[in-house]
Protein backbone atom coordinates (compact mmCIF):
# COMPACT_ATOMS: atom_id res chain seq x y z
CA UNK A 1 0.00 0.00 0.00
CA UNK A 2 1.04 3.58 -0.62
CA UNK A 3 2.33 5.43 2.27
CA UNK A 4 -1.07 7.29 1.65
CA UNK A 5 -4.30 5.51 1.27
CA UNK A 6 -7.33 6.89 0.01
CA UNK A 7 -10.64 5.93 1.05
CA UNK A 8 -14.59 6.13 0.33
CA UNK A 9 -17.80 5.18 0.96
CA UNK A 10 -19.88 2.55 -1.99
CA UNK A 11 -21.97 5.65 -2.89
CA UNK A 12 -18.74 6.78 -5.28
CA UNK A 13 -20.19 3.86 -7.42
CA UNK A 14 -17.05 2.61 -8.36
CA UNK A 15 -16.98 -0.90 -9.33
CA UNK A 16 -14.87 -3.32 -6.82
CA UNK A 17 -12.49 -4.66 -9.17
CA UNK A 18 -11.37 -0.98 -10.80
CA UNK A 19 -11.28 0.13 -6.75
CA UNK A 20 -9.40 -2.98 -5.74
CA UNK A 21 -7.15 -2.12 -8.47
CA UNK A 22 -6.45 1.33 -7.93
CA UNK A 23 -5.78 0.52 -3.91
CA UNK A 24 -8.92 2.21 -3.38
CA UNK A 25 -10.82 0.91 0.33
CA UNK A 26 -14.85 1.82 -0.34
CA UNK A 27 -16.42 1.45 3.06
CA UNK A 28 -19.95 0.23 2.93
CA UNK A 29 -23.25 1.82 2.86
CA UNK A 30 -26.25 -0.51 5.06
CA UNK A 31 -29.40 -1.24 3.02
CA UNK A 32 -32.18 -2.18 5.65
CA UNK A 33 -35.32 -4.39 4.83
CA UNK A 34 -37.10 -4.33 7.98
CA UNK A 35 -34.51 -6.30 10.85
CA UNK A 36 -32.71 -7.18 8.40
CA UNK A 37 -29.13 -5.33 7.34
CA UNK A 38 -27.00 -5.99 4.50
CA UNK A 39 -23.66 -3.93 3.28
CA UNK A 40 -24.41 -2.37 -0.12
CA UNK A 41 -22.68 -4.30 -2.96
CA UNK A 42 -20.89 -6.64 -0.67
CA UNK A 43 -23.75 -8.69 0.33
CA UNK A 44 -27.08 -7.47 -1.85
CA UNK A 45 -27.52 -6.33 -5.89
CA UNK A 46 -29.78 -4.55 -7.39
CA UNK A 47 -31.18 -7.38 -8.58
CA UNK A 48 -32.05 -8.49 -5.42
CA UNK A 49 -32.85 -5.49 -4.18
CA UNK A 50 -36.14 -4.94 -6.48
CA UNK A 51 -37.17 -8.01 -7.37
CA UNK A 52 -37.77 -8.04 -3.43
CA UNK A 53 -39.30 -3.97 -3.31
CA UNK A 54 -41.20 -5.51 -6.32
CA UNK A 55 -42.41 -8.28 -4.25
CA UNK A 56 -42.89 -6.62 -0.56
CA UNK A 57 -44.05 -3.53 -2.12
CA UNK A 58 -42.27 -1.01 0.23
CA UNK A 59 -38.56 0.59 -0.17
CA UNK A 60 -35.73 -0.55 2.41
CA UNK A 61 -33.92 2.03 4.22
CA UNK A 62 -30.84 3.16 3.82
CA UNK A 63 -27.74 4.24 6.57
CA UNK A 64 -24.55 5.77 6.52
CA UNK A 65 -21.78 3.63 8.14
CA UNK A 66 -21.32 4.04 11.31
CA UNK A 67 -18.32 5.51 12.75
CA UNK A 68 -16.75 1.87 13.53
CA UNK A 69 -17.02 0.31 10.10
CA UNK A 70 -14.80 3.68 9.05
CA UNK A 71 -12.50 3.29 12.55
CA UNK A 72 -11.96 -0.09 11.06
CA UNK A 73 -11.08 0.28 7.93
CA UNK A 74 -8.86 3.09 8.95
CA UNK A 75 -7.01 0.50 11.38
CA UNK A 76 -6.24 -1.54 8.97
CA UNK A 77 -4.89 0.53 6.75
CA UNK A 78 -1.86 1.72 8.80
CA UNK A 79 -1.57 -1.86 9.64
CA UNK A 80 -1.17 -2.41 5.90
CA UNK A 81 1.76 0.37 6.34
CA UNK A 82 0.07 3.53 5.68
CA UNK A 83 1.51 6.67 7.05
CA UNK A 84 -1.87 8.65 6.21
CA UNK A 85 -5.05 8.63 5.20
CA UNK A 86 -7.66 10.64 3.13
CA UNK A 87 -11.08 9.77 2.76
CA UNK A 88 -13.63 10.94 0.41
CA UNK A 89 -17.28 11.05 1.04
CA UNK A 90 -20.87 11.35 -0.45
CA UNK A 91 -22.04 15.07 0.04
CA UNK A 92 -22.66 15.61 3.26
CA UNK A 93 -25.72 17.30 1.90
CA UNK A 94 -27.39 14.08 1.50
CA UNK A 95 -25.69 11.85 4.01
CA UNK A 96 -24.43 11.42 7.47
CA UNK A 97 -21.93 9.31 6.12
CA UNK A 98 -19.00 12.14 6.32
CA UNK A 99 -20.30 12.89 9.53
CA UNK A 100 -19.72 9.20 10.16
CA UNK A 101 -16.29 8.96 8.95
CA UNK A 102 -14.93 12.23 10.42
CA UNK A 103 -16.08 11.13 13.80
CA UNK A 104 -14.21 8.02 13.06
CA UNK A 105 -10.88 9.94 12.13
CA UNK A 106 -11.17 11.60 15.63
CA UNK A 107 -10.27 8.16 17.38
CA UNK A 108 -6.87 8.72 16.06
CA UNK A 109 -5.28 11.79 17.42
CA UNK A 110 -1.72 10.55 16.84
CA UNK A 111 -2.35 10.33 13.17
CA UNK A 112 -3.26 12.13 10.33
CA UNK A 113 -6.89 11.07 9.12
CA UNK A 114 -7.95 13.51 6.46
CA UNK A 115 -11.81 13.47 5.54
CA UNK A 116 -12.91 15.10 2.54
CA UNK A 117 -16.59 16.22 1.81
CA UNK A 118 -17.07 15.62 -2.31
CA UNK A 119 -20.19 17.21 -2.60
CA UNK A 120 -21.07 14.99 -4.86
CA UNK A 121 -22.39 11.95 -5.16
CA UNK A 122 -22.01 8.49 -6.99
CA UNK A 123 -19.20 8.93 -10.08
CA UNK A 124 -18.94 11.96 -9.94
CA UNK A 125 -17.44 11.42 -6.76
CA UNK A 126 -15.85 8.19 -7.90
CA UNK A 127 -13.59 10.33 -10.41
CA UNK A 128 -12.86 12.54 -7.78
CA UNK A 129 -11.93 9.59 -5.40
CA UNK A 130 -9.92 7.75 -8.69
CA UNK A 131 -8.29 11.07 -9.19
CA UNK A 132 -7.03 11.29 -5.31
CA UNK A 133 -5.98 7.20 -5.75
CA UNK A 134 -4.00 8.06 -9.27
CA UNK A 135 -2.15 11.21 -7.45
CA UNK A 136 -1.67 8.84 -4.02
CA UNK A 137 0.19 5.59 -6.35
CA UNK A 138 2.61 8.47 -8.22
CA UNK A 139 3.88 9.75 -4.48
CA UNK A 140 1.81 12.67 -3.72
CA UNK A 141 1.38 14.07 -0.16
CA UNK A 142 -1.90 14.17 1.09
CA UNK A 143 -2.57 17.48 0.60
CA UNK A 144 -1.74 16.76 -3.16
CA UNK A 145 -4.03 14.15 -3.66
CA UNK A 146 -7.22 15.89 -1.99
CA UNK A 147 -6.01 19.15 -4.70
CA UNK A 148 -6.27 16.87 -7.27
CA UNK A 149 -9.74 15.61 -6.28
CA UNK A 150 -11.21 19.24 -5.77
CA UNK A 151 -9.07 20.41 -9.13
CA UNK A 152 -11.84 18.12 -10.86
CA UNK A 153 -14.90 18.82 -8.87
CA UNK A 154 -16.02 21.84 -11.00
CA UNK A 155 -15.32 20.29 -14.12
CA UNK A 156 -17.63 17.43 -13.28
CA UNK A 157 -21.35 17.02 -14.52
CA UNK A 158 -23.70 14.42 -13.81
CA UNK A 159 -27.12 14.08 -16.34
CA UNK A 160 -29.39 11.38 -14.82
CA UNK A 161 -32.57 10.03 -16.66
CA UNK A 162 -35.42 8.64 -14.29
CA UNK A 163 -37.33 6.02 -16.01
CA UNK A 164 -40.38 5.58 -13.51
CA UNK A 165 -41.60 7.97 -10.80
CA UNK A 166 -43.07 4.39 -8.96
CA UNK A 167 -40.16 4.04 -6.71
CA UNK A 168 -39.99 7.79 -5.21
CA UNK A 169 -43.48 7.56 -4.87
CA UNK A 170 -43.17 4.63 -2.81
CA UNK A 171 -40.66 6.68 -0.76
CA UNK A 172 -43.07 9.30 -0.18
CA UNK A 173 -40.96 11.98 -1.78
CA UNK A 174 -43.94 12.74 -4.18
CA UNK A 175 -47.59 11.12 -4.02
CA UNK A 176 -48.72 8.17 -5.71
CA UNK A 177 -51.57 10.52 -7.19
CA UNK A 178 -48.55 12.90 -8.58
CA UNK A 179 -46.51 9.57 -9.87
CA UNK A 180 -49.30 7.79 -11.47
CA UNK A 181 -49.91 11.67 -13.31
CA UNK A 182 -46.61 11.59 -14.57
CA UNK A 183 -46.58 7.90 -15.52
CA UNK A 184 -50.05 8.68 -17.78
CA UNK A 185 -48.54 11.71 -19.66
CA UNK A 186 -45.24 9.57 -20.02
CA UNK A 187 -43.46 12.11 -17.79
CA UNK A 188 -38.81 11.95 -17.34
CA UNK A 189 -37.37 13.73 -15.01
CA UNK A 190 -33.79 14.81 -15.72
CA UNK A 191 -31.75 14.57 -12.89
CA UNK A 192 -28.51 16.77 -12.13
CA UNK A 193 -26.25 17.42 -9.09
CA UNK A 194 -26.73 20.87 -7.61
CA UNK A 195 -25.02 22.40 -4.32
CA UNK A 196 -24.32 19.13 -3.06
CA UNK A 197 -27.76 17.43 -3.44
CA UNK A 198 -29.27 15.22 -6.23
CA UNK A 199 -31.65 18.06 -8.33
CA UNK A 200 -34.64 17.47 -10.38
CA UNK A 201 -33.36 19.99 -13.07
CA UNK A 202 -36.11 19.17 -15.58
CA UNK A 203 -39.12 17.17 -16.89
CA UNK A 204 -39.06 15.64 -20.16
CA UNK A 205 -41.94 13.66 -22.09
CA UNK A 206 -41.25 10.02 -23.20
CA UNK A 207 -37.89 8.30 -21.93
CA UNK A 208 -36.40 8.87 -25.76
CA UNK A 209 -36.27 13.09 -25.44
CA UNK A 210 -35.34 12.43 -21.62
CA UNK A 211 -32.38 10.67 -22.98
CA UNK A 212 -31.88 12.86 -26.11
CA UNK A 213 -32.32 16.01 -23.07
CA UNK A 214 -29.17 14.78 -20.58
CA UNK A 215 -27.09 14.53 -23.69
CA UNK A 216 -28.07 17.50 -24.87
CA UNK A 217 -27.27 19.16 -21.54
CA UNK A 218 -23.48 16.85 -21.12
CA UNK A 219 -23.17 18.10 -24.64
CA UNK A 220 -23.65 22.31 -23.44
CA UNK A 221 -21.30 21.42 -20.10
CA UNK A 222 -18.68 20.20 -22.11
CA UNK A 223 -19.09 23.06 -23.92
CA UNK A 224 -16.75 22.61 -26.69
CA UNK A 225 -13.74 21.21 -24.06
CA UNK A 226 -12.29 18.15 -24.81
CA UNK A 227 -14.18 15.18 -22.52
CA UNK A 228 -11.51 14.03 -20.53
CA UNK A 229 -13.29 10.90 -18.55
CA UNK A 230 -16.91 9.89 -19.42
CA UNK A 231 -19.28 7.55 -17.24
CA UNK A 232 -22.77 6.14 -17.92
CA UNK A 233 -24.44 5.05 -15.12
CA UNK A 234 -27.49 2.58 -15.11
CA UNK A 235 -29.72 1.06 -12.13
CA UNK A 236 -30.53 -2.30 -13.07
CA UNK A 237 -30.32 -1.75 -16.76
CA UNK A 238 -27.41 -2.62 -18.60
CA UNK A 239 -29.09 -2.74 -21.73
CA UNK A 240 -30.74 0.67 -21.52
CA UNK A 241 -27.23 1.50 -20.51
CA UNK A 242 -25.57 0.33 -23.92
CA UNK A 243 -28.21 2.11 -25.88
CA UNK A 244 -27.48 5.18 -24.01
CA UNK A 245 -23.90 5.41 -24.51
CA UNK A 246 -24.30 4.46 -28.43
CA UNK A 247 -26.00 7.94 -28.81
CA UNK A 248 -23.61 9.58 -26.53
CA UNK A 249 -21.02 8.66 -28.56
CA UNK A 250 -22.95 9.67 -31.83
CA UNK A 251 -23.64 12.71 -30.54
CA UNK A 252 -20.24 13.74 -28.61
CA UNK A 253 -16.42 13.92 -29.19
CA UNK A 254 -16.45 10.89 -26.30
CA UNK A 255 -13.01 9.37 -24.98
CA UNK A 256 -12.14 6.57 -26.34
CA UNK A 257 -13.00 4.24 -22.84
CA UNK A 258 -16.35 5.31 -21.26
CA UNK A 259 -16.50 3.39 -17.48
CA UNK A 260 -20.00 1.58 -17.51
CA UNK A 261 -21.05 0.58 -14.16
CA UNK A 262 -24.25 0.29 -11.78
CA UNK A 263 -25.16 2.36 -9.22
CA UNK A 264 -24.95 0.07 -6.21
CA UNK A 265 -28.41 -0.54 -3.95
CA UNK A 266 -27.29 2.09 -1.63
CA UNK A 267 -28.11 5.04 -3.49
CA UNK A 268 -30.03 2.98 -6.29
CA UNK A 269 -33.09 2.54 -4.10
CA UNK A 270 -33.75 6.54 -3.94
CA UNK A 271 -34.10 6.83 -7.75
CA UNK A 272 -35.21 3.14 -9.04
CA UNK A 273 -34.44 0.81 -11.63
CA UNK A 274 -33.92 1.78 -15.14
CA UNK A 275 -32.51 5.21 -14.28
CA UNK A 276 -29.21 6.01 -16.78
CA UNK A 277 -27.00 8.88 -16.43
CA UNK A 278 -23.62 10.17 -17.99
CA UNK A 279 -20.91 11.92 -15.71
CA UNK A 280 -18.45 14.02 -17.67
CA UNK A 281 -15.14 15.46 -17.07
CA UNK A 282 -14.15 18.12 -19.06
CA UNK A 283 -10.33 19.77 -20.05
Amino acid sequence: MSRLAIITDTDAGLPFELAQRHNIVQVPINVQFGEESFRDGYEIDNQTVFARIDREKKLPTTAAPAPGQFSQAFEQAFAQGAEEILCLNISSEMSATYAAAHQAAEMFPDRRVEVMDTRSVSLAQGFMVLAAAKAAASGATLDEARAAAENIRDRTFFFGALSTLKYIAMSGRVSSLAAGMAGMLDIRPILSIKEGKLALLEKVRTLSKAWARAIDLAAQSADGRVIKQMGVLHVNAPEAAQKFETLLRAALPCPQDILVTEILPGLAVHTGAGLVAVVLVVA
